[in-house]
């Protein structure tokens, strides 16, 4: 390979395309329920930064602060949690409410939002209707 030829494939960018499936608000936000995205790179990370960048929906879905990430009345988290049991750091978290799943899991049983996407992976976008009696 030639100088020229490794610099070009070092510039091409990798794009991934995964299956959306999106549920209450956001499917009221986005427009449709099951759609294709194709975005540069492979993590969660660069798939919803591009997603977010197409579509308006990061406020209701990520929490900035562990406050914005935790809903009025829930218990306590004790200081040592059973099992393996764990959550993304600050500012990696979703709203009360709101999930985002890879191939039906949430992304916290991954790597967060540093986990590796596939061409053909499901993402789900969930932020449900809540209904009050």
């Amino acid at each position: 390979m030639t100088t020229e030829t490794t610099a070009a494939v070092d510039q091409q960018v990798q794009t991934t395309t995964v299956d959306v499936r999106c549920t209450g608000h956001v499917r009221d936000a986005v427009g449709d329920h099951d759609l294709e995205f194709t975005f540069e790179g492979t993590s969660l990370r660069e798939f919803l930064e591009a997603f977010f960048e197409e579509y308006d929906v990061e406020e209701m879905l990520i929490a900035e602060t562990e406050a914005d990430a935790t809903a009025r009345g829930w218990a306590p988290v004790p200081d040592e949690l059973p099992g393996t049991w764990r959550k993304n750091p600050e500012g990696d978290q979703t709203r009360p409410y709101a999930r985002v799943c890879i191939n039906g899991r949430f992304n916290e049983h991954f790597e967060g939002f540093e986990t590796e996407l596939e061409a053909g992976d499901r993402v789900a976008l969930i932020y449900p209707f809540m209904f009050c009696c």
